[in-house]
């Protein structure tokens, strides 16, 4: 995934967690006396999966909200299940989905926290060695559900103190973001505060923007104003932005966008289950626009899965615009280098070049269903690998999955927390 898009039969040399060297070592050692090596014969080495919109903290409401419209998962089933959050259930969400992603080649990620306990968030992303930028959900509209809702000043204070515990920490691998959930539900002043914030910190703004018809218009009706108009006013656009979804955009729209390098993020899965519609995704690239791809939460999805994601963003469009639209290779970006862009880090991460951190993944394609060997390679990853194939997984050169074991965390562990917490939470709230 380097400028060239070449595709080399290479070793890969990592020193001190960055990529130092692509090319033929034949045998020779080159620094360390004792390097580890790790045999990738007959594997493919690829940059690890970005996935610049994830909510962590959703995890274990899998399977609890299926075949609901936005505005009708929201209410009577997340926002419920958000407010009866614990710190203990937050950290086990957060454990179960990091590990989902790990084991799936997903090696970084913007996250989106809930309300409360993103502390505890953090310290499972700090355990188990996933690269994050993750922010504490931001709510202080009256429209905003009484158990999820803040005063401006208390949501603007706890971010400022998560930031500068959390920005930078681990070595750089984790990272905080300004969190405003969506317009709606959020004033404006809190939306100019929070742009002040990120410019003042370095830091990523991360929400939901132009997800539904309903949500657009509500913006209308309180702001008078088009919603991405309205964000760009409040200040939050720009490079430093990530906006999820944008299904609903014109052409206006798209060249705000592109003239703004405003991140965009796609989530194929959440948009099709929601049914919210579909992103106009190809428009965008035409236009310049920086995309990326993410899963979104276990709830609108029921997997967090780069591979599902990369797959549908491609194939979706082929109804809609012919089947030249939106080719393997340009899915293969919005995954990797796409979502690096989109989480301000294309500079560390999202392809194997030298002097970038070792974001690694390693693909066994021997199955029958990425078969033939000598189909394109590029096609047989997008459109034919699965999660399972992943084999070894290394993040900022520490190796975190190695024969699709997860190696930072014990996995059984982690699943009995996830049930334990999951059972608790149920138990808490009646639908």
């Amino acid at each position: 995934m380097d400028g060239a898009r070449r595709i080399l039969d290479a070793d890969v040399l990592v020193d001190d967690g960055l990529i130092t060297m692509v090319g033929r070592l034949d045998g020779r050692t080159v620094g360390r006396s004792k390097p580890t090596t790790i045999d990738c014969s007959g594997l493919i080495v690829l940059p690890g999966f970005v996935q610049a919109h994830i909510h962590l903290c959703q995890t274990l409401f899998r399977g609890l909200a299926d075949d609901l419209s936005l505005e009708d998962w929201l209410t009577q089933r997340i926002w419920p299940l958000e407010a009866a959050h614990t710190p203990d259930s937050i950290h086990a969400s957060a454990m179960l989905g990091a590990a989902e992603l790990l084991l799936g080649g997903t090696t970084a990620i913007l996250d989106m926290e809930t309300v409360r306990h993103t502390e505890a968030a953090f310290a499972a992303l700090d355990a188990i060695g996933i690269r994050a930028t993750a922010g504490k959900c931001l709510m202080d509209a009256p429209s905003t559900p009484v158990a999820l809702r803040e005063s401006t000043d208390q949501a603007l204070t706890e971010s400022a103190d998560l930031c500068a515990r959390w920005h930078g920490a681990a070595d750089g691998r984790l990272r905080y973001c300004f969190a405003p959930r969506f317009a709606p539900s959020c004033t404006g002043p809190l939306l100019r505060a929070v742009s002040d914030l990120a410019e003042k910190s370095g830091a990523m703004i991360h929400t939901h923007a132009a997800e539904t018809v309903v949500e657009l218009d509500i913006v209308k009706r309180e702001t008078g104003d088009d919603e991405l108009a309205y964000l760009d006013a409040a200040g939050i656009s720009g490079p430093r932005a990530a906006l999820a979804h944008c299904v609903w955009v014109d052409k206006e729209g798209i060249a705000r966008l592109a003239r703004q390098s405003t991140n965009v993020v796609h989530c194929p899965s959440s948009n099709l289950k929601l049914g919210s519609g579909i992103a106009p995704i190809p428009e965008m690239l035409a236009a310049g626009c920086r995309v990326g791809i993410g899963a979104d939460g276990a709830p609108c999805n029921n997997r967090l899965d780069a591979f599902t994601e990369m797959r549908l963003a491609a194939l979706i469009q082929k109804p809609r615009l012919g089947a030249e639209a939106l080719p393997a290779a340009q899915a293969l970006e919005l995954a990797t280098l796409g979502g690096a862009r989109a989480m301000g880090l294309e500079a560390e991460i999202g392809s194997i070049e030298v002097g970038k951190r070792a974001d690694l993944i390693l693909l066994d394609l021997d199955g029958p269903h990425a078969q033939p060997e000598t189909a394109d390679l590029v096609s047989r990853i997008v459109y034919s690998a699965r999660a399972t194939d992943v084999r070894h997984v290394i993040v900022g050169g520490r190796v975190v999955v190695r024969d699709g074991v997860l190696k930072t965390e014990d996995i059984a562990a982690i699943r009995r927390a996830a049930n334990t917490q999951a059972n608790k939470l149920q138990r808490a709230v009646s639908f």
